[in-house]
C-alpha cells in the first residue's frame, strides 16, 4: 500500500481543529531559516550556474566527488530509477519505506521485500534505506559497499544527515551504487521538493536526461546552497535532535510505549494498539504514523519549540 505520513488533512477531516501539529512524518519541524531569495529565482528559469553552486556545495555536505544530480526531491530518483533500465527481479530490504516497491512493480520490476542484508545477494537491483524508516536500523557502510560486487544497489540515506558515518557517498561514482539524499527532511524544508542522487556517470548521465532541463526550481537551488555550507548549523542541529530524541522517549515510557527504534529525526514505538494511541494524540491535535502491517507499531516525528513539546507531554501523560 502507498500509504503514507504527511496526510494531514486526513486528520483534520476525521478528528476537526486547525491547530495541528503534523509529527506523522521524519521532517525537522525547527527549519534552516530561509534567506531572502531574489525575485529573478522565482521569475527566470534556473540558470547552470545556480544549479553548479548547488551541486558544488552538497558534494562537499556529503563528502563526495562523484557525479550528483540534483531532483524534484529524492521521490523523483525513486521514481525515475526503476524505468532507466530493464526490468528483471527486485528486493527491497524491508519493512521501510514503501515507494521504492511500489515504482519498481509500477514499472514492472518483480519485487520482493526480504528482511537481511545477504537474501539481497543475486537481485538485478537491491534497495536498502540506510537509516531505515520507520525503525531506524542502520548498517555498515563497508556491507553495503560489498553488496555492490553483486549487484546494483540503491542506498536511500534520506535521514542520513545525522549520522555521516554511515554514507556511502564519500566512496561512491564506481558502477553498481546509487545514492539518494535528501535535502527537505534534515533541513525541514520539505516543501522544496528537493534531493540529489550519487553515482557512476553514465547512471547520472541517464537520470538527468530523465529529469530533464529545469527538474529544481531556482529559489530551492539558492537555498541549499546557502544551508548546506552552513556545518555550524547542521552540528548545532544534529545535538539538538539528539537530545530531543531522548526526551520523547522519555516521554513514551509515561504512556507505557516501549521504544522499537528511530533516528534523530522520528522515533518508534511498540504500543498496546496503535490505532488508539494515535487517536489518543490526535484528541490534542498531534497527528502520528501508524502502518498497515503492524497493530502496534507507532511513529512521531519530534516536535518543534516549547509549545509543541507542552502539548505532546499534555498528551501522553493524560
Amino acid at each position: 500500500m502507498r500509504d503514507h505520513g504527511g496526510n494531514i488533512d486526513a486528520a483534520v477531516a476525521r478528528f476537526g481543529g486547525t491547530d495541528w501539529i503534523d509529527l506523522s512524518t521524519g521532517i525537522n519541524r525547527v527549519p534552516y531559516p530561509v534567506p531572502v531569495v531574489p525575485i529573478g529565482d522565482w521569475t527566470m528559469l534556473p540558470t547552470n550556474a545556480a544549479k553548479s553552486a548547488a551541486l558544488a556545495a552538497a558534494r562537499a555536505a556529503y563528502r563526495t566527488d562523484a557525479p550528483m544530480l540534483a531532483t524534484a526531491g529524492a521521490q523523483a530518483a525513486i521514481q525515475m530509477i526503476p524505468r532507466f533500465t530493464v526490468p528483471g527481479k527486485a528486493r527491497v530490504l524491508g519493512p521501510t519505506y514503501n515507494e521504492h516497491a511500489a515504482a519498481l512493480r509500477a514499472a514492472g520490476w518483480q519485487v520482493r521485500q526480504v528482511t537481511s542484508l545477504d537474501q539481497l545477494a543475486g537481485a538485478d537491483l537491491a534497495v536498502v534505506v540506510n537509516p531505515n524508516k520507520p525503525d531506524g536500523r542502520s548498517y555498515a557502510a563497508a556491507d553495503l559497499q560489498d553488496l555492490t560486487k553483486e549487484t546494483r544497489i540503491v542506498v536511500d540515506e534520506s535521514f542520513g544527515d545525522p549520522q555521516p558515518d554511515l554514507s556511502l557517498a564519500p566512496s561512491a561514482g564506481a558502477p553498481g551504487l546509487i545514492i539518494l539524499r535528501s535535502f527537505g527532511k534534515f533541513y525541514g524544508l520539505a516543501g522544496l521538493r528537493l534531493g540529489f542522487v550519487i553515482g557512476c556517470s553514465d547512471d547520472i548521465a541517464r537520470l538527468d536526461e530523465m529529469a530533464g532541463p529545469w527538474p529544481v526550481n531556482g529559489a530551492a537551488l539558492r537555498i541549499a546552497t546557502q544551508a548546506l555550507t552552513d556545518r555550524a548549523w547542521a552540528e548545532a542541529t544534529t545535538l539538538r535532535l539528539r537530545a530531543e530524541a531522548a526526551m520523547a522517549d522519555a516521554l513514551a515510557k509515561t504512556a507505557g510505549w516501549t521504544v522499537v527504534g528511530g533516528t534523530e529525526l522520528f522515533r518508534l514505538y511498540e504500543t498496546p494498539d496503535a490505532k488508539a494511541a494515535q487517536e489518543r494524540l490526535a484528541q490534542h491535535q498531534i497527528w502520528s504514523r501508524i502502518f498497515p502491517y503492524s497493530a502496534h507499531w507507532l511513529r512521531i516525528g519530534l516536535p518543534g519549540g516549547e509549545a509543541e513539546w507542552k502539548r505532546l507531554a499534555r498528551a501522553l501523560e493524560g
